[in-house]
């Protein structure tokens, strides 16, 4: 079974953005003088070193002032765009592109609910092509980058030579709430802003536009998007939530202790439903490109798929280096395989996320 076929849809370029602010675990309890030692305990064993983050504003007392839901709101937009437009531009310059070049254009957010979203917005700052097609995908967590992956892939291979671009923007803190209880401060403990941008072209002739032929980009080999499979656990709906705090006025994220467990269980499904058909088995993936959901989330899985340290080498880097950044993590870890220059032609690789539903997404790519 050739299971590269010629037309499938590559990824061409990758950019990552944090913003230029950020802490250590420790840094974090001193900001919020945090002193119980079970909230210690999750700071300090979660693997993290540093984050990303934008820290309410300082009082005169040099306490922390505790935001409202519009100025996190406020935060989410300021804060999104300029790690968005970095990171998008970052992405172009790796895929050797230009704005005029991009035909489609993909936001992909969970921190923030904006309307007009951040493709619109992206697009009114960086002065793009307005006829460039786009979309928003709101609100549906850590796993979503797979999801609007598919959407990419898809309209990329229905336009052959065209560059389409996909921007998770996590302004993650701007969807906190601190108030010192275990519930917060699981997920105080684990999320940093940041932002991802992959570049996705189907080989071929792109069509003539009113400017002329798009030019191909780009040089380096680069993986094919080959299939993606979906896998939702109904049971587990209420596992990973970002909803309605009454008791703070604003939105909050919560986390079930029994998350990785319940991901770690049914990732094996999810590899086989990917492979079923491919003639590939386990052994044959040389990369593994795994969402850095947490600690125990990343043990599970690589207990459960029976993979190694080093398999998941990056995406223990990213977690040490930036926290979870939710549906960007992801490309975080993709652009230090990137950056290894270790794959070779024939490989195959998996890329995995997991989120809220609690769902399990994966995809297949392969080197040429």
């Amino acid at each position: 079974m050739n299971l590269v076929e010629v037309s499938a849809p590559e990824i061409v370029g990758v950019g990552t953005a944090v913003p230029a602010t950020s802490y250590t675990q420790q840094e974090m309890l001193d900001e919020f003088d945090i002193t119980d030692p079970r909230v210690r305990s999750i700071f300090l064993n979660s693997a993290i070193e540093r984050r990303g983050l934008t820290l309410p504003p300082l009082l005169p007392d040099g306490s922390r002032a505790t935001e409202t839901q519009g100025e996190l709101l406020r935060k989410h937009l300021t804060n999104g765009l300029s790690m968005g437009r970095e990171a998008l531009e970052a992405c172009l310059k790796n895929a050797n592109a230009t704005l005029a070049d991009v035909r489609y254009l993909c936001c992909v957010t969970t921190t923030g609910m904006l309307t007009p979203g951040f493709s619109a917005l992206l697009m009114k700052e960086l002065e793009m092509d307005r006829h460039c097609s786009r979309l928003d995908v709101v609100g549906m967590g850590c796993n979503a980058g797979l999801n609007a992956l598919t959407a990419v892939a898809g309209w990329a291979e229905s336009h052959p030579g065209e560059l389409a671009l996909m921007v998770c923007i996590e302004a993650c803190s701007a969807a906190y709430v601190f108030d010192g209880t275990m519930r917060t401060a699981v997920v105080n403990s684990l999320f940093g802003d940041g932002s991802a941008a992959v570049a996705v072209r189907s080989p071929g002739n792109p069509q003539a536009t009113d400017r002329g032929e798009v030019e191909l980009v780009g040089d380096t080999p680069a993986p094919a998007l080959l299939r993606f499979s979906s896998f939702i656990i109904p049971e587990a709906i209420d596992a990973m939530r970002y909803d309605w705090d009454d008791t703070h006025g604003k939105y909050s994220f919560y986390l079930d202790p029994e998350v990785p467990y319940v991901v770690g269980a049914h990732a094996e499904l999810a590899l086989d439903r990917l492979l079923e058909g491919t003639g590939l088995r386990r052994s044959d993936i040389s990369h593994w490109v795994v969402h850095s959901g947490g600690k125990k989330v990343i043990d599970s899985v690589r207990v459960n798929l029976g993979l190694t340290r080093h398999d998941v080498r990056h995406t223990i880097g990213v977690l040490r280096d930036h926290g979870n950044v939710s549906s960007g993590s992801f490309l975080f870890s993709y652009e230090r395989l990137v950056a290894d220059n270790c794959v070779k032609p024939g490989e195959f690789g998996v890329l995995m996320t997991m989120g809220p539903g609690s769902t399990i997404e994966m995809a297949l790519v392969g080197w040429r």
